[in-house]
């Protein structure tokens, strides 16, 4: 690949993206616009409320909305930058206007870009000039990176940099430096923390001698912590401990099997609407209708048992059956095949997951596919999956359209894209263990 098709591509990508932001994404934005006028008027330590029994659950407005803020602070105090530097352009003013709409996708913007630097930079020196011009391409033309983030406005490139930085840095032997970044992802979107267990593992294995691991796991703890408490401590300096607690804590409380996943627990929720619809509208009609988010709630009072212990079991059995497939694997590409993993367990198979949840595998998935070629099926097999997933729900934004009709496939689209993932989850766990299995060539090492 030559150096000027290679620019050429960025270009494009650059170009695509810049006509993407002034979108309206999805109504998630509102909040973002919240949290940013809040957090560059009044700073971040007393946004999720202050005191009371129990913890008061804090409201902020703007231009006539209203949110609690439910994000990690380090994502917050992103919005509240971006805020500050808008206000200042518009002279002490804050309009809600499309220039505030591409104010608050700057952040995911930046860290998609930087992600694209990273992936180039990692690449090139670990493989090649040719494989980094190719899977940076990969990654900056890839619709699915494009559509969550300049596109919709979701913050998830803002937590993929950090984590991405903190594998790559945990198998160079900076264990410290892996924990910070860790943190800083944890600190910015929750999922991160289901990817602790690849970080770990990339640390102990990054220590330059085995008698060093132990050392390294207690250094990449402590720089997490650090990060964690430069970040928290104000808030509970300012008497929001107990209120950023339990927000954090609600997170795991969403009233839904699946918030618009073609997951399993889609697959379930459209098995129990036919169950329960097919005597009002035939065989036909209860399998061809459109299905929607059932409620966890409903789901138990038809008589099923809780989704969530269910689920999380299903989450931790893969991250366990993961992890001891990739025990004695040491190379930077098998840790991000391990993270990607992770990322696509969790989001197939954990109730109340959210359509933009899978994110991260794409990425990492671009990151592991360039020293290990066989992953890159499954690359692009998950970036399809994630970019139609995303399409069938909001098209190219929730209020423009321009989405994949649901009912050309009779049975809604968005299960049997369900179904695929599914099985796509069975092929990636295959091909992980059989890359697992196989030594790193000598060029990538």
């Amino acid at each position: 690949m030559n150096r000027k098709f290679f620019l050429a591509a960025l270009l494009l990508g650059a170009l695509v993206r810049a006509a993407a932001l002034p979108l309206p994404g999805t109504r998630d934005t509102i909040p973002w616009k919240i949290w940013s006028y809040n957090a560059a008027r009044e700073g971040v330590s007393r946004l999720y409320g202050v005191g009371g029994d129990p913890p008061e659950r804090r409201i902020v407005s703007y231009a006539g909305a209203e949110s609690t803020v439910d994000m990690p602070p380090l994502a917050i105090h992103e919005l509240g930058l971006v805020g500050r530097a808008y206000r200042r352009a518009m002279h002490g003013r804050f309009p809600n206007t499309t220039p505030l709409m591409i104010a608050v996708k700057v952040p995911a913007l930046l860290a998609d870009a930087g992600f694209a630097v990273l992936l180039h930079t990692i690449v090139r020196r670990r493989v090649g000039e040719r494989t980094a011009r190719l899977m940076t391409i990969a990654y900056w033309l890839n619709p699915a990176v494009i559509l969550d983030g300049a596109a919709l406005g979701y913050l998830d490139p803002q937590y993929v940099l950090p984590l991405g930085a903190s594998l790559a840095a945990a198998c160079a032997g900076w264990p410290a430096v892996a924990g910070a970044l860790g943190a800083a992802a944890l600190l910015t979107k929750p999922q991160a923390a289901v990817l602790g267990p690849a970080v770990a593992l990339a640390v102990w294995h990054g220590a330059p001698a085995s008698g060093r691991r132990v050392a390294a796991v207690a250094a990449a703890s402590a720089a997490g912590v650090v990060v964690v408490a430069l970040f928290v401590g104000p808030i509970v300096a300012a008497g929001g401990g107990p209120n950023f607690v339990q927000t954090m804590g609600r997170l795991a409380a969403h009233d839904m099997l699946s918030g618009n996943t073609s997951n399993l627990w889609w697959i379930v929720g459209w098995l129990v609407r036919v169950q329960y619809t097919i005597q009002d509208y035939g065989v036909w009609g209860a399998f061809s209708r459109q299905t929607q988010i059932l409620g966890i709630s409903r789901f138990m009072e038809v008589g099923y048992p809780n989704p969530r212990p269910i689920g999380a079991a299903l989450v931790i059995a893969a991250i366990l059956w993961s992890l001891w497939t990739a025990r004695r694997s040491r190379d930077l590409w098998i840790m991000a095949g391990l993270a990607a993993f992770i990322v696509h367990a969790y989001a197939t198979l954990s109730a109340q997951v959210h359509e933009n949840h899978l994110y991260a595998a794409v990425p990492l998935l671009a990151l592991a596919a360039a020293g290990r070629p066989r992953l890159a099926p499954v690359f692009v097999a998950l970036s399809a999956i994630f970019a139609l997933n995303l399409n069938l729900f909001y098209g190219i934004s929730e209020d423009l359209g321009y989405r994949i009709p649901r009912g050309i496939t009779i049975i809604d689209l968005s299960v049997v894209l369900a179904v695929l993932n599914c099985a796509a989850l069975v092929w990636h766990g295959v091909v992980f263990k059989r890359e697992c299995a196989r030594p790193v060539a000598i060029a990538s090492q």
